[in-house]
């Protein structure tokens, strides 16, 4: 058996070890990306190496399961690069400025640190230790994803146990803050950290800000999503957060261009297509054209606006509007403004980001 193949027994095998509900055939074709007739040849192999497997019928399928001790010590142990990318998951979300849920991963470090044995624990802690000095994150501009760790943890306790929750909301703006009491469907994570919920008044989904939130607590009252909610799905929806009836949107880049673009994840749904100019075309289906145009306005003449129009209206109205504000904010004729140490005979060599208006 080829290197590859043992390593994907090996990979089936913890999967199996670590999935307490068992997996089905088909489910272990798609974790391997390979047919139902490799899938069971594999369940074979990992049988004659790891022991029998434990079958489990839920009335519809068979799934199996394989018994953490039957797994050997080489096949459990973490590895340098799995730790890494632990840390290096953790110290993200501290950058981000979510230290709640950083500490939860450092939590998970520390435990599994102390399954290893002394041998394994020195050699792996000094490694890695050397692998984090090496690598870094770069400052990422936005807002912080402030929330209150304690919110996050009463959310999370509701959502487990599909009940209803009530909580305080809003309350920055000079308003008195005002109690809400909602059905959670489920939490996004972004540069902002939002609860999906449902509320009495409104017919579908809404969003909360979970830095808005105070005092949340998990009531009796069971309340869970509807059985066809699919979180994902409502996620992919829109670009960014905000919930619009999604459209088909079209945008083209410039040659220049084209290159970063092909490197940019848009939209789940994204398609790509190079034009014989050397342009990109990039398509996809998402609602939040107001977020959209936020983005876009980041590429410059770099790219054009295909389609909808009323994407192309409003980048137009965006950048009328912030033309009329630094035109309204020009020194009077009298006084001297400084000059621009823009070459504008040329034009711009930026590679990253930046937009436009209306397409041809």
């Amino acid at each position: 058996m080829r290197l590859e193949k043992t390593t994907a027994v090996l990979k089936l095998a913890r999967a199996l070890a670590s999935n307490w509900e068992g997996m089905t055939l088909d489910e272990m074709a798609d974790f391997i990306g390979a047919g139902r007739r490799t899938a069971e040849r594999m369940r074979d192999v990992v049988e004659d190496v790891f022991g029998v497997l434990d079958h489990i019928d839920d009335g519809r399928k068979r799934r199996f399961r394989l018994a953490a001790r039957g797994l050997d010590r080489f096949v459990t142990t973490p590895t340098i690069d799995e730790l890494t990318e632990l840390e290096n998951a953790a110290r993200a979300l501290e950058t981000a400025q979510a230290p709640d849920r950083a500490a939860h991963l450092h939590s998970l470090r520390d435990k599994i640190g102390a399954s290893l044995r002394t041998d394994e624990r020195r050699v792996l802690s000094r490694n890695v230790e050397d692998q984090i000095r090496a690598e870094a994150f770069a400052c990422q501009v936005g807002p912080r994803p402030m929330s209150d760790p304690s919110v996050l943890s009463s959310l999370r306790e509701a959502l487990l146990a599909g009940r209803v929750v009530r909580f305080n909301y809003g309350g920055d703006d000079g308003e008195p803050p005002r109690w809400r009491k909602v059905v959670p469907y489920g939490l996004l994570f972004g540069p902002r950290y939002y609860l999906v919920a449902s509320v009495k008044s409104r017919p579908g989904p809404v969003l909360f800000r979970l830095d808005m939130i105070h005092d949340a607590k998990a009531t009796e009252e069971p309340g869970a999503p509807p059985d066809d909610f699919n979180l994902k799905a409502y996620a992919e929806r829109s670009f960014g957060v905000f919930q619009e009836d999604p459209e088909d949107v079209e945008l083209r880049f410039a040659p220049s261009a084209a290159r970063d673009a092909r490197t940019y994840l848009f939209h789940p749904t994204q398609t790509f297509a190079y034009e014989a100019d050397g342009s990109l075309t990039v398509r996809f289906h998402a609602g939040g054209v107001k977020q959209i145009a936020y983005h876009l306005m980041t590429w410059g003449p770099a790219v054009t606006i295909v389609a909808p129009p009323t994407l192309q209206d409003e980048m137009c109205e965006q950048v009328e509007a912030l033309h009329a504000h630094y035109v309204a904010s020009q020194p009077s004729a009298g006084s001297k403004r400084r000059p621009s140490t823009r070459n504008s005979s040329k034009s711009s060599s930026r590679k990253v980001p930046i937009t436009s208006v209306k397409g041809s």
